[in-house]
């Protein structure tokens, strides 16, 4: 039996700006997983899945690729990563098998409430990295993150892929989405492979230095979310044609460039700086599209770690679910949990899933990561032209005048 684990997410910065190819983020993978176990099976491919009831899903193949039977169901994400990777054996002149895919996870609790940890890209990153290993194709981890990212945007074509590469990755990342529409063409129209070839230039993936100052604690309001409705929400607007949205991009990268020099460079002021600006940040597109991103029990949350000394935000696309903070070593985690509580806050206890996989040299390293390793003026910029726009928006988020223009 092949068993493959597969952890969940947090997204740290970066939100709603990384659908935009080109646009990085970061993440943080979680020590929460979903499990795939994998048998060879004889003349019918099972799924088995509490999100499918009592009874496995049945498919077959036919002359079109993967198939369900006897009912009509829209693609999932499960079937979409074994149907992406059946169509590659296929177009490798592999011989296809029949396997059962059994699929547990830790990314709900046993009530079926939802965290928003990205149970659909541990699914899919999971059972793409099983079946690599059925069929011995022996990808490397950033190819079966590309399979992932085409398997999911044949679901959901918005997804940005910054929860794939976490769980594909683990650790603390840097995240740059591609093109996924011209991907999705290029499939569809030559196929899996042709679509794999591809040059992905916008693709950007580099690892980060987890905080070691700070500590990093996660609060879920009990409020579930859905992040493809929100994003959609934004984008049938067409509030992304603006002007308004162009600023935003702008702003969500400067805290991200920051973010990713104060972790590399273990300055912790710079970080909580980073993560003040990005909390800033999506309040204003919030405010601006008019989409509830940072509910009331959210700015409880953040504020509580503020209170401390600390910064927090939503982690992911907001209206609910989770949110981080980051506080001192020295700082009572109580005294946050019992703020956190008193507000209906349940502190979630997660720590970091560590760092598996090589990332392909082809798309790392890159960035102001980059720079902060070779151009200490760069560096140096970045933290005064940031000080102090960190420090106006803190003032800000404590009660205190706008920011200047």
């Amino acid at each position: 039996m092949i068993e493959i684990k597969a952890p969940g997410k947090l997204f740290v910065a970066g939100e709603y700006a990384v659908v935009e190819p080109g646009h990085p983020s970061i993440l943080v993978a979680v020590d929460r997983c979903v499990t795939v176990r994998l048998e060879a099976s004889e003349h019918e491919g099972r799924i088995f899945s509490d999100q499918y009831g009592r009874a496995p899903i049945i498919w077959r193949r036919n002359r079109n690729g993967v198939v369900v039977e006897h009912e009509e169901r829209p693609l999932d994400h499960v079937l979409s990563a074994v149907s992406t990777m059946e169509t590659l054996v296929a177009e490798l002149g592999v011989a296809q098998r029949f396997s059962a895919l059994s699929i547990t996870s830790e990314l709900d609790d046993a009530s079926g409430r939802k965290f928003g940890l990205g149970s659909s890209a541990a699914v899919t990153t999971a059972t793409i990295r099983a079946l690599d290993e059925f069929y011995q194709l022996d990808l490397t981890r950033t190819q079966m993150l590309k399979l992932a990212i085409l398997a999911t945007i044949d679901v959901a074509p918005a997804a940005s892929g910054g929860d794939l590469a976490a769980s594909m990755f683990g650790g603390w990342l840097r995240y740059t989405s591609p093109d996924r529409a011209r991907l999705r063409e290029v499939r569809h129209r030559e196929g899996v492979l042709a679509a794999l070839r591809d040059p992905w230039a916008e693709l950007g993936l580099e690892r980060l230095s987890p905080p070691t100052s700070l500590r990093l604690l996660v609060g879920w309001t009990g409020e579930p979310a859905s992040t493809t409705r929100l994003v959609d929400e934004l984008q049938s607007r067409k509030w992304a044609e603006t002007a308004h949205y162009t600023s935003f991009l702008a702003a969500s990268r400067a805290a991200v460039d920051a973010l990713t020099i104060g972790l590399n460079d273990e300055d912790p002021a710079l970080v909580l700086g980073a993560v003040r600006s990005a909390r800033a940040t999506l309040a204003g597109l919030g405010r601006d599209a008019g989409v509830d991103i940072e509910t009331a029990a959210l700015a409880q949350l953040c504020d509580a770690a503020e209170r401390l000394g600390g910064a927090a935000k939503s982690s992911g696309a907001g209206g609910g679910d989770c949110g981080i903070a980051f506080i001192g070593q020295s700082v009572s985690t109580a005294a946050l949990e019992d703020d956190w509580s008193a507000h209906g806050i349940e502190r979630l206890p997660l720590t970091v899933h560590p760092p598996t996989g090589l990332i392909d040299a082809a798309h790392s390293p890159w960035g102001p990561s980059e720079i902060s390793r070779t151009d200490d003026d760069a560096v140096e910029s970045i933290r005064s032209t940031y000080a102090r726009a960190f420090a106006e928006q803190h003032d800000v988020l404590r009660g205190g005048t706008e920011p200047h223009a």
